[in-house]
């Protein structure tokens, strides 16, 4: 893989991979509909390690205190407190998606990555993104929530192994038809995606280690660089402007690529 293919895939998973339209679905769509040869699994592994610090580095402060709170309740050694349920919410919500992930992996694998199934799931699960921002009361904030929206959100974001779904997509669906605002739908997903980002490119990793080999380390770099600088211009921009412009211009986008998909590949 050449170095501006290497830097155009880089690109798209830093700036979809946390915007609802789905990262997954442009990963798949761009070397199919250009001939590229698949990108293999040590670029996967940089660009998730990529985006995960970008997420990390955002949220920072927030993931700091929650996880001090979450320490300290383990130990025992502090009463509760909003973050230290935080810190249960988030670990409760990632278990669905991280077990059928590794139940599903293959199936997902053999007959999920096609065209027509991102064709669907970016009209449907775009279409009820609309809903869930049209009519959702947008009247809590993230410390708010309590186990029962984190059971809700985590099995929504289980659905996200779907190609096309987006992860970001279904948890802010789901925070939003809960009730939360715009801006704590979105910082809620992006908290989320903390723990299931690390494990899926633990995995990976785990995986290029078993099957050995070099690895072409200008290559990882530049993509691990590009993919955190463009998952955080995004993270940004987009927490700077949820609240104003909603969530219409990604369901937009989404219809109209599920459209072009159904009239490319039927």
């Amino acid at each position: 893989m050449d170095l501006t293919q290497l830097i155009i895939l880089a690109l798209i998973q830093g700036l979809t991979e946390f915007l609802p339209v789905s990262s997954s679905a442009h990963l798949i769509l761009v070397p199919l509909l250009t001939n590229w040869a698949d990108q293999g699994l040590a670029i996967d592994v940089a660009a998730h390690f990529g985006s995960l610090f970008a997420v990390v580095f955002y949220l920072r402060k927030d993931i700091y205190r929650i996880l001090l709170a979450g320490i300290d309740s383990i130990a025992g050694k502090a009463p509760t407190t909003s973050d230290s349920k935080l810190f249960w919410y988030l670990a409760v919500a990632s278990i669905p998606v991280l077990a059928s992930g590794f139940i599903l992996r293959n199936i997902i694998a053999l007959y999920l990555r096609a065209p027509l199934v991102i064709a669907g799931t970016s009209i449907v699960f775009g279409l009820l993104l609309w809903y869930a921002d049209a009519q959702g009361r947008r009247q809590r904030k993230i410390d708010s929530i309590n186990m029962r929206d984190a059971i809700i959100i985590g099995f929504a974001q289980a659905l996200a192994l779907i190609p096309g779904t987006s992860r970001s997509g279904i948890t802010m669906t789901a925070a939003l038809i809960l009730g939360l605002d715009r801006t704590s739908a979105a910082r809620l997903s992006f908290l989320m995606a903390v723990p299931i980002i690390a494990a899926a490119g633990g995995y990976e990793l785990l995986k290029l280690i078993q099957l050995g080999g070099g690895v072409d380390m200008m290559s990882f770099v530049v993509t691990a660089l590009l993919s955190a600088i463009s998952a955080l211009v995004a993270i940004h921009i987009f927490m700077g402007f949820i609240d104003k412009i909603g969530m219409l211009p990604f369901v937009i986008y989404r219809v109209l690529l599920g459209i072009m998909l159904f009239i490319v590949f039927i």
